[in-house]
């Protein structure tokens, strides 16, 4: 018997936007056949590159609504959070805080240096509470 989804969290890196739209897809698709919530969340980092940037959790959160006002999830109402700090531990935490039935993200091909010290990717999927459904980038 198949488990039942109440829970899918797909987190979204806003600086590769074009990067990051099939997996959001997929996600947003995902929720409507499966009837569950949807969690749309960005980490923002601890030390912001852009110095012009002072509230950091602020700005990526407009930045997060502009995304999904920009494109629709359908009929589907996401909740939209953003946390700040290393993005595979927040994402992980979240996940396991709301106890999500399934984080669907972004993979992109692995380079050489990846495979030495790993992608955010591939260490969510090795250390997730939950299922984890991969969306390979070109």
């Amino acid at each position: 018997m198949a488990r039942e989804t109440r829970k899918i969290l797909c987190p979204v890196n806003l600086r590769h936007l074009k990067l990051q739209q099939d997996a959001y897809e997929e996600a947003c698709e995902m929720a409507v056949r499966r009837g569950a919530e949807l969690i749309v969340a960005t980490v923002a980092p601890e030390m912001e590159r852009n110095l012009n940037i002072r509230d950091s959790v602020g700005y990526w959160s407009g930045e997060l609504r502009k995304f999904v006002r920009d494109h629709p999830p359908g009929p589907v109402e996401p909740r939209l959070v953003v946390r700040k700090g290393a993005v595979h531990r927040q994402i992980l935490k979240l996940a396991a805080e709301e106890a999500v039935d399934v984080i669907v993200m972004e993979a992109a091909n692995p380079r050489i240096q990846d495979y030495l010290i790993g992608t955010t990717a591939s260490h969510i999927a090795a250390h997730a509470p939950c299922s984890v459904y991969l969306v390979r980038t070109p």
